[in-house]
């Protein structure tokens, strides 16, 4: 079974910075694809950027040149640090990973979701 840990989250003035990491545990054989999504109340989950193994990257356009996706392999972590934030990046935010366990099926996981709320 694969678990998925968040940390990060917090409180924030608009302009501010946060860093947010997403860390695997349990028996991870492989993990493919991973990233963040966001979650404002009452919407729907977004996707705000994925990178895959080999490190290639894509992002939402509402936080093109203001959010920065990584992964650590060896780690199995992603991160997302996230600068000049706005009110409207106020949100559950949560990883996601393809990955594998030792049923070797690649399945996506999700965090339990870090909370982001970002004051004006």
């Amino acid at each position: 079974q694969v678990q998925l840990d968040e940390s990060g989250g917090g409180l924030v003035q608009a302009g501010g910075s946060l860093r947010l990491s997403c860390v695997a545990s349990g028996h991870v054989v492989r993990i493919n694809d991973m990233g963040w999504y966001r979650q404002a109340p009452g919407k729907q989950r977004d996707l705000v950027a994925t990178i895959t193994r080999s490190g290639r990257t894509n992002y939402a356009e509402f936080v093109q040149g203001r959010f920065t996706i990584s992964r650590d392999n060896a780690k199995t972590a992603v991160y997302l640090q996230m600068d000049s934030l706005n009110p409207e990046d106020t949100g559950v935010y949560y990883c996601n990973f393809q990955a594998m366990g030792l049923d070797y099926t690649m399945r996506d996981y999700w965090g339990h979701g870090a909370q982001v709320t970002v004051s004006s």
